[in-house]
């Protein structure tokens, strides 16, 4: 059993250790220039998105977001993503989409200062938060985006019903997120069976994210050898789903699962 494995199967060892890990994380390579904590995404033939320079090197990630976002139709609508990590996603959904407004939610402190410094986008702001207790009013929200982090929750069916509090009445919800084969037929049970949201599609998107993973390799490499202790390189490596990593193997070979969903809150 791998690391990632044996955690994804404990709840509360989960909680704790991605409580640690994300703030060290970002304290690490705040000098890095990295905006995004997930992985890619590459199809094949590639994307002809139209990108900035600036979001040029991000390219593969953006990808992921542009992916999860298709069909939600954020122009005008208020926002809400639950883990958004370095911000990148939040800040690049709100200056291609217009939404009315964008709020970045994330339980890292230090990555919520990240992203108020990193990201100064009309409409968009980031706020410390719980995605088990989310802080905003029942039907808040048009739109929820949650890309590759609730398998940090150590409560992934309490996550739908805060989903579905804050969600309007046919409001949107688009998940992307990874399994091993022991969760995931619970994780896919959840969407397809709440009360309040209806499941629209799912996708396994693997051989898009293995894409991604490699075109991100050689950044991630150097990002790591420059910004960790050799002794923590390895580890890292393994976390920054580089080719050749257990996470990149376990990609390839299936036992590793990731899967992207469109959800509607019923009526």
């Amino acid at each position: 059993m791998g690391l990632l494995e044996e955690i994804l199967g404990r709840p509360k060892l989960r909680q704790q250790l991605w409580a640690w890990w994300y703030p060290f994380f970002t304290r690490r390579i705040r000098g890095q220039g990295i905006r995004f904590l997930n992985y890619a995404y590459e199809e094949s033939p590639p994307l002809a998105l139209p990108l900035t320079a600036a979001d040029e090197p991000d390219r593969p990630n953006i990808q992921l977001y542009h992916h999860v976002a298709a069909g939600a139709d954020l122009r005008g609508a208020r926002v809400l993503e639950v883990s958004c990590g370095h911000g990148g996603g939040a800040s690049y959904l709100s200056r291609t989409y217009a939404p009315a407004e964008y709020v970045g939610l994330d339980l890292n402190p230090a990555g919520i200062r990240f992203c108020a410094a990193e990201h100064r986008v009309p409409g968009l702001r980031f706020v410390v938060g719980d995605a088990q207790r989310l802080p905003f009013p029942d039907a808040s929200f048009d739109v929820v985006l949650n890309v590759e982090a609730s398998h940090c929750y150590p409560d992934f069916p309490g996550f739908l019903d805060e989903v579905a509090r804050v969600l309007k009445p046919g409001g949107r919800f688009r998940h992307a997120d990874l399994r091993y084969p022991s969760q995931t037929e619970g994780w896919v049970r959840a969407l397809a069976t709440h009360p309040r949201l209806r499941l629209d599609e799912m996708r396994l998107i693997n051989p898009e994210v293995i894409r991604g993973m490699e075109l991100n390799t050689p950044r991630y490499r150097a990002m790591v050898a420059a910004a960790f202790p050799r002794f923590l390189q390895g580890l890292t490596l393994d976390f920054a789903g580089v080719t050749g990593s257990r996470i990149h193997r376990d990609a390839v070979s299936g036992e590793l699962s990731y899967r992207s969903f469109r959800l509607t809150r019923k009526a």
